[in-house]
């Protein structure tokens, strides 16, 4: 028997028969979901579907009660209150608000975040903050105030955020619903581009011709269930 040296990936992010919450009800009955390293996923489906709460349960901020669940090597129902930080540092999440503090600049935006996981050296805070604002086009704009950009330019720096801790995947909850259709362009080529150079995205949207025009894997949310898209054929409710 020879050893080709084969190594099989595991999912980073597994649900299997996973019944999803939204509060203290269930939205979405068995889900089966495996997001692998390097996948483009798209969560689709109509508003109230339940898409937003697999965000929510993969971060565990909603509890997962029934089915198997794990995310980053966290399993998602046993998951300690004290290492849901450390979960969440392996995310990155992206929303459709952009969720920016107002109070203050682009580069004291990313510097909360980083204290706030840990990060102490000014010198790596400085030069991490560079490099992810250069990595998302923004490396001009540290100084300015979230009001003194545009729509698309505060979305980048958004991901800039979710960046920051080299995550192993990033949740993007509709994040080009605020935007118009060339800005929402460029940040799913940006999304794109950072899928190509290895982070897992796994993209919650009710928008067909983004996943028509970015194609990946589609799992589709309807009447308590979201399974995934497999023929082609299949017409998708949104």
């Amino acid at each position: 028997m020879y050893d080709f040296g084969i190594i099989l990936m595991e999912p980073l992010i597994h649900f299997q028969g996973a019944d999803i919450l939204n509060g203290e009800n269930v939205v979405l009955y068995g889900l089966d979901m495996d997001i692998m390293p390097g996948d483009f996923v798209y969560i689709v489906g109509k508003v109230g579907s339940g898409k937003t709460s697999i965000i929510r349960t993969i971060t565990a901020e909603n509890k997962l009660l029934k089915g198997e669940g794990s995310a980053c090597g966290f399993d998602l129902r046993t998951i300690k209150e004290r290492d849901i930080p450390f979960l969440r540092r392996s995310i990155g999440v992206v929303f459709q608000d952009f969720q920016l503090l107002t109070d203050r600049s682009v580069e004291a935006n990313l510097e909360f975040v980083l204290r706030a996981t840990g990060w102490k050296e000014r010198g790596k805070i400085d030069a991490r903050i560079t490099e992810v604002l250069e990595a998302v086009g923004m490396g001009t704009k540290a100084h300015k105030m979230p009001h003194q950009l545009s729509g698309g330019e505060q979305q980048r720096i958004a991901i800039a955020r979710a960046l920051l801790n080299r995550p192993k995947a990033i949740l993007a909850d509709e994040p080009t619903g605020n935007l118009d259709g060339e800005t929402a362009d460029e940040i799913l080529q940006l999304l794109m581009d950072l899928n190509r150079e290895g982070t897992a995205i796994v993209m919650v949207t009710h928008n067909r011709s983004i996943f028509e025009k970015y194609p990946g894997r589609v799992f589709s949310c309807e009447t308590e269930r979201c399974d995934e898209v497999v023929d082609e054929g299949i017409d998708i409710v949104l």
